[in-house]
């Protein structure tokens, strides 16, 4: 079996993260992606940290198995290199800021006007539209306008998320929405237009606290790692020093846990303990109840037990227990990639296919495949080396 995106070209005019999210997974699905950066430094998330053997951890996540490409896009003549690698493409992508493409010539509809079957896919932070257009539209700031800081954290004060949250909802529409592009045009023939914004996606992801808002006129409360409407459901202390994490669903299971778990039968159908509702509205009491029989043992006693009585838990686990969690060991989750500053363990995609492995492609150097792009666009040596003099090239 082939890659399900074998002989597809995608041109990224990309930086940060939501964008290269979205086409290293068209990478990883066999396409071959086209990354052009600045030659003043290219993406600038390769500037973001020196954490890995002295290269970013966004770029080494976000940009493996990618061709890096440096063009002076100010330079007409970088234009018209970049105009020949559309020509050739399936797909162009960008998420640089709003109408900054359309100015330097590559308007999305201007492009498919040129090339019917091209897919072209804005991303943004607000849309090209509306009062917020022109907005600079960072991760924590799409975070924060939304509404989706106001309900993480713990009750005292709102928190972004530990992780880019907006980017990453951003990017997963926008390979999305590409995928289904890609499968349209194979039936009609003809590309189609995407725009992805970064607000607009994350407004969808809070849809469970925009309903609870619209139907109660109350949003839901912050309740850090406890859960707004569920009881229990949270992180409770262990002898060791560790937490672990319950979480009951339904009544049947509260009953489990009162009787196999807290040696608390007389709990399990006490109608002040038996229901859901009872239990949110004595949430210290239930939590107390939890958390002084879970104090009692080790984390793994209680996660023995637990499972034991089929109730979900989970350890309170950091980054470090992640990078050696015996499930990802087990399932054989990590490959090793290639870097400019050496080899780093990277994780699969979390999706496979059953008869072919994705690949796992090196993290591009800046401008490493420069010249062997526009080799494959017929360029003769002499203007390669004409435009590397003129400044139009890097890498």
């Amino acid at each position: 079996m082939s890659l399900p995106l074998t002989g597809t070209t995608v041109i990224a005019l990309e930086q940060a993260v939501a964008a290269p999210l979205a086409t290293r997974h068209l990478c990883d699905l066999g396409a071959r992606v086209v990354k052009i950066e600045r030659p003043e430094g290219g993406d600038f998330a390769r500037g973001y940290d020196r954490s890995v053997n002295g290269l970013a951890s966004h770029f080494v996540w976000l940009n493996r198995g990618k061709e890096s490409v440096v063009l002076d896009l100010k330079a007409p003549e970088g234009r018209a290199v970049l105009a020949d690698l559309v020509a050739g493409a399936d797909v162009f992508l960008q998420n640089l800021a709003p109408g900054a493409a359309a100015r330097l010539g590559f308007g999305s509809a201007e492009l498919r006007a040129r090339h019917p079957r091209l897919v072209t896919v804005d991303l943004s932070g607000y849309g090209t539209g509306g009062p917020y257009r022109d907005k600079r539209a960072y991760d924590m700031l799409i975070q924060c306008e939304s509404g989706l800081a106001s309900v993480t954290g713990p009750p005292e004060r709102p928190a972004k998320t530990g992780l880019p949250a907006s980017d990453i909802a951003a990017g997963m529409y926008a390979l999305t929405a590409t995928l289904a592009a890609l499968l349209g045009r194979a039936g009609s023939g003809r590309g189609t237009g995407i725009e992805v914004s970064m607000f607009e996606a994350t407004a969808e992801w809070l849809g469970h606290q925009l309903h609870h808002t619209q139907g109660t006129g109350r949003a839901p409360d912050r309740a850090g790692l406890s859960h707004p409407a569920i009881a229990p459901y949270d992180a409770y202390p262990t002898a060791d020093g560790h937490e672990v994490m319950i979480g009951i669903q339904n009544d049947r299971e509260w009953a489990r846990l009162a009787t196999g778990f807290l040696d608390r039968p007389d709990l399990a159908d006490h109608p002040e303990w038996a229901t859901n509702v009872a239990r949110v509205r004595r949430r210290r009491l239930v939590d107390a109840l939890v958390g002084g029989r879970t104090a009692t043992m080790t984390a793994e006693e209680a996660v023995k037990r637990l499972d034991a009585l089929a109730i979900a838990s989970a350890r309170l686990n950091g980054i470090g227990d992640l990078l050696h969690h015996p499930q990802l060991a087990a399932r054989d989750r990590w490959r090793p990639v290639a870097t400019p500053a050496g080899e780093v363990r990277s994780l699969l995609p979390p999706f496979d296919f059953a008869e072919v492995e994705l690949p796992m492609g090196p993290v591009p150097a800046l401008g490493a495949h420069t010249d062997s792009a526009l080799r494959a666009l017929g360029y003769p040596a002499t203007r390669i080396a004409a435009l590397r003099a003129n400044g139009v090239l890097g890498g």
